[in-house]
């Protein structure tokens, strides 16, 4: 039989647009323009600056450019994510990277970032029962970086395989204490990125990598999930994970958007009473409570570092109970200082609700079709995460999904505001907005066009920022010419 590797780059290889559902090409144009918006956000912060003085995004050089674009999409946490991963930096990038240089046109630019996502979403599935995931899972850009390259240079099966088989020879290990407390982070995509594209260009130069990396018993899976599920690796052309694709809209880790969004449907109430907020209370999902639990100790107050920043739910809350939002600006130095949202930022407790980690864990992102592929053991993962028995466990949880058309990523929260005077102000919110789910699959494109145009509009100008969304939205029907001047006026503006 087939190893793993091989039935990925077997498939990936020979994919073709027409192979493509309507639906899901669909999606693939708002995942880009939605990438595009987090790599606008990422070039106009201060941070960001510092980045660009690795590298042109967009420029000459494809592997320096996709790194640089990496660590710029990872820098604020804006990065948007699928079952199973946040794939865009690796899946889209590397893509864009190369379309210059591989003379793509629009169709086959939209095929590599499919054919890309596809391939990394499985592999990230099939490690997700282990101890990492969401951008932890940095083994995600390996597997995006060789499928984004070898889709976009029209490489062969057997290269895509030895190219998958070198790139996990070494994959990623990352360490928490870099994460949260320095710079790292921002390069916990870049680098697999660029041990990527160096082994697709090692088995163009005919070295040969494993090709039962994946699932050999000395290897990958075995080292890096507690629970391997090689069979996510199924469902090629007919699962498709790009249908779980989850829109970002707020700076900062997803386990925080459905508190932000409460936060912000709370503003018009708050705004003016702000100095006369006493307490804040977030009921949130199993997965919010571990993060504030992990990125905590890291926080100081306004000498907070970013990362710490993006994985604080008391301060994105505060942000946007008084600002209704949370954006860029909330993460420079200026903002950041503000000792008015801290004082309401240290009164923000999160508190566990055994329903909504029920609700969550059983969603199929961000790991409820994992569960269900893994069956009693993913009942024991669920048990002791809902607070239920073994044997209810695996009866919530049912059969694994045949396909993600209805997929969703349901990690809820609800938000008490409560006043000096003892009155107060409740929202809550299920699925978070962009988040997969019924909205997001009737909205996407409204979604991912915002997101563009509002971090684009700072490099751009408004009416710039438009006609950049549109032209975008227009390039799977375009030529190599206009592909080329899309990417030429991004990567000039990036660089400004």
């Amino acid at each position: 039989m087939a190893t793993l590797i091989e039935q990925l780059s077997d498939w990936a290889t020979g994919l073709r647009l027409d192979d493509v559902p309507p639906r899901v090409r669909s999606l693939a144009v708002s995942q880009l323009l939605a990438h595009l918006g987090a790599l606008c956000a990422g070039a106009r912060h201060s941070t960001g600056r510092r980045v660009l003085a690795l590298g042109a995004p967009l420029g000459d050089d494809a592997a320096q450019s996709a790194y640089v674009m990496a660590a710029l999409t990872m820098l604020l946490d804006f990065d948007d994510t699928v079952f199973a991963g946040h794939v865009s930096h690796s899946s889209v990038g590397v893509p864009l990277a190369y379309a210059r240089r591989a003379g793509l046109d629009g169709e086959r630019l939209l095929l590599s970032i499919v054919a890309a996502t596809e391939v990394a979403a499985r592999v990230t599935a099939a490690a997700t029962l282990g101890p990492f995931r969401g951008q932890t899972a940095a083994h995600t850009h390996l597997a995006g970086a060789v499928a984004g390259r070898c889709a976009a240079e029209s490489l062969g099966a057997a290269t895509m395989a030895d190219a998958l088989g070198l790139a996990f020879a070494q994959p990623p290990w990352p360490l928490q204490h870099a994460f949260f407390g320095s710079d790292a982070k921002l390069l916990t995509a870049a680098t697999p990125v660029r041990t990527g594209l160096d082994a697709v260009a090692a088995a163009r130069a005919r070295l040969h990598g494993a090709p039962d990396m994946l699932e050999h018993p000395g290897a990958f899976l075995a080292r890096f999930a507690t629970t391997p599920l090689p069979e996510a690796i199924g469902g090629l052309g007919e699962r498709w994970h790009t249908d779980t694709l989850s829109i970002k809209v707020h700076p900062g880790c997803a386990y925080i958007d459905a508190a932000v969004d409460a936060a912000v449907a709370l503003h018009p109430q708050v705004a003016d009473r702000f100095d006369q907020i006493s307490g804040v209370e977030v009921d949130a999902s199993i997965f919010t409570v571990g993060m504030e639990e992990r990125s905590a100790p890291y926080l100081s107050g306004p000498r907070s570092g970013l990362a710490a920043l993006n994985f604080s739910t008391g301060y994105s809350v505060a942000c946007a109970l008084r600002r209704g939002r949370v954006a860029v600006e909330d993460f420079e130095a200026e903002r950041v200082g503000d000792g008015v949202v801290w004082r309401v930022a240290d009164l923000v407790s999160v508190r566990h609700d055994p329903d909504l980690s029920r609700r969550a864990l059983l969603a199929a992102a961000p790991i409820g079709a994992a569960l269900r592929m893994a069956g009693p053991a993913g009942a024991a993962w669920l048990a002791g995460g809902a607070g239920i028995g073994e044997d209810e466990a695996l009866a919530m949880l049912g059969e694994p999904e045949r396909d993600f058309e209805h997929a969703e990523k349901a990690v809820g929260a609800r938000v008490r505001v409560v006043f000096e005077d003892g009155s107060e102000v409740r929202a809550a919110v299920d699925v978070p907005r962009g988040a997969a789910g019924a909205e997001t699959r009737v909205r996407h494109r409204e979604i991912a066009r915002a997101k563009f145009t509002a971090n684009a509009a700072a490099l751009l100008g408004e009416d710039g920022a438009d006609e950049m969304a549109a032209a975008v939205e227009a390039l799977p029907g375009a030529g190599i010419t206009a592909v080329r001047e899309v990417l030429d006026r991004l990567g000039e503006a990036l660089r400004r």
